[in-house]
């Protein structure tokens, strides 16, 4: 069996192990893979093991040995499932390994935009100890989340781990998913109109698909409070990020903290790079240690399952 792993650097820069993968056959590991060596280094691979790489038609097609995709995500928005079904290859993904790390970025995120603590932080270093507690008040003031709404874009693992830790801090918690449920503890479903009317905060946690690509639109993002801010660590494209920014500039909007963008890297001209109140990570809400590492057991586990012929977390219907 012979393992190619084609992105591994965003997984593993060198302080976790690729054993769990590495028991199952001889494995290359390559840090990154610019798109033009994609074939060249998987050309002779079992199994391609990888992140963010673009497995087209074309690509596929050309790795004739191929026999299992595993990605090292959650995501798979990269990969072609159809000519991946076409020729009987199993996609594989990690569903459940970064929840809580992913729900922490959000606060985190979430408490930049209402603490400003590293604007503080820069200035005390600047000697300028005075002139932030006066900003406090009047340049960048706290905006306290006791009392607030938060409205929950998407209600999988990581959408009710963030209402856990919403709750503690005693905000009202209201929530949008397709899927049709009824309210219970302490936790409101309504219509997204209705979550981007009522809602201080809104948090997106959805997956990105046809039905969810622009989610946040131009007309949505009109519907919003003056003061509310918006967390994104779900994919840049839910929101549509010129429309945003638009409002940002305005002040229809108060803040955007994201750990995701539509192009990633971000190109040059991208809105919100200029955009007002704009608190950016680079995705990489999921890479505590501790995810990282349950990241690789859970893909070794894919892989293992596969050779025993009992494939799992499938997600090309095969």
């Amino acid at each position: 069996m012979k393992i190619c792993i084609l992105d591994g650097g965003s997984t593993n820069p060198g302080d976790i192990s690729w054993a769990p993968i590495e028991k199952y056959g001889e494995t290359m590991v390559y840090y990154d893979t610019p798109a033009d060596l994609v074939i060249e280094r998987a050309k002779d691979a079992d199994v391609i093991v990888m992140n963010r790489i673009n497995l087209s038609r074309e690509v596929v097609n050309k790795l004739p040995n191929l026999k299992l995709v595993a990605a090292l995500a959650t995501g798979y928005n990269s990969i072609d499932l159809n000519v991946t079904r076409e020729r009987n290859i199993p996609v594989c993904n990690v569903p459940v390994y970064c929840i809580e790390t992913v729900a922490q970025h959000a606060f985190a995120l979430l408490l930049a935009l209402c603490n400003h603590v590293e604007h503080h932080s820069e200035m005390i270093k600047e000697g300028k100890w005075n002139e932030s507690i006066v900003h406090s008040s009047k340049v960048v003031p706290t905006f306290e989340l006791f009392g607030k709404t938060l409205g929950i874009v998407g209600y999988g693992n990581i959408g009710k781990t963030v209402t856990n830790m919403a709750k503690a801090l005693g905000m009202k918690i209201i929530v949008y998913t397709r899927t049709k449920r009824e309210n219970e503890d302490g936790v409101e479903f309504v219509s997204l109109d209705e979550l981007m009317k009522s809602s201080d905060v809104i948090s997106l946690h959805c997956a990105l698909n046809d039905s969810t690509r622009g989610l946040i639109s131009r007309e949505r993002i009109a519907m919003m409070k003056k003061n509310a801010l918006i967390v994104n660590t779900a994919r840049g494209a839910v929101v549509d990020e010129d429309a945003l920014a638009e409002a940002l500039n305005e002040g229809k909007v108060a803040g955007y903290g994201t750990d995701v963008m539509t192009h990633e890297p971000p190109l040059e001209s991208d809105a919100l790079l200029k955009a007002k109140n704009v608190i950016f990570t680079s995705h990489i809400a999921w890479a505590s240690k501790d995810a990282r590492e349950r990241l690789v057991e859970v893909v070794a586990g894919n892989i293992g399952a596969f050779i025993e012929g009992k494939p799992r977390n499938v997600v090309n219907g095969l």
